[in-house]
């Protein structure tokens, strides 16, 4: 799943963000309630976990706000105000579930596994397991990838590379965005660990193959597409 993370506290923020991404799934981050009503209202999630206290816009404002705009996606509120009014009062602005803090990621995975099951968008309508760019595929269930029907044999850290650019296919992806993303670094270590993992990874989705996928833009970052 694509997962939205709008948390203002880093450690907690990070905390969920390392599980989810060790569970397999893309995760965004953001700090504030104004940026994750734009980042929820302009891209496409699977589940947003949100915290009840933010900066900039409180978190029952962006769920009205996200309900208001008529859109559905599941909502974990995250918050420190554990009496019944205070859930009572989540559950009514739009929440689909509410985890008090302190708590365990397994009970949040658990929470969020459970909205995804019973959400329309994680009916067969909604966005597929698959994810295909040209003739390149990635299956996100059986942990596999193809080109032209040939199979590609990848690490997990290529697969996670992989899923994270075919999910930004046509856009430009910087350093920084694959850093937070894929290897969790919320500074730049100034190691050529992406160099290595794209030049790795363009070996074996574009070599033997007419035409590439997988561009270099220079001083901005990689690009994948047809």
């Amino acid at each position: 799943m694509r997962i939205l993370v709008v948390e203002d506290d880093t450690q907690i923020s990070a905390f969920i963000a390392k599980g989810l991404r060790e569970d397999g799934h893309v995760v965004d981050c953001v700090d504030n309630g104004r940026d994750g009503l734009f980042m929820a209202t302009t891209e496409a999630y699977a589940a947003v976990v949100l915290d009840r206290m933010l900066p900039g816009l409180d978190g029952l404002t962006v769920l009205r706000a996200l309900r208001g705009a008529g859109n559905a996606v599941p909502v974990l509120l995250l918050t420190a105000l554990a009496d019944v009014d205070h859930r009572v009062e989540g559950l009514r602005a739009g929440a689909d579930d509410y985890l008090v803090k302190p708590f365990a990621f397994a009970e949040l995975s658990a929470r969020l596994d459970g909205l995804s099951r019973r959400s329309p968008a994680a009916s067969p309508a909604a966005p597929s397991t698959r994810l295909q760019v040209a003739d390149l595929e990635l299956d996100l269930l059986r942990r596999t990838a193809s080109r032209a029907g040939r199979a590609i044999e990848l690490l997990p850290r290529e697969f996670m590379l992989l899923e994270y650019l075919m999910r930004n296919a046509g856009r430009v992806v910087t350093r920084t965005m694959l850093l937070e993303s894929v290897w969790n670094y919320h500074f730049d270590p100034q190691t050529n660990v992406i160099d290595v993992h794209i030049s790795r990874l363009r070996q074996k989705i574009d070599h033997g193959f007419a035409s590439t996928l997988l561009h270099t833009v220079r001083g901005a970052g990689y690009r994948l597409d047809g």
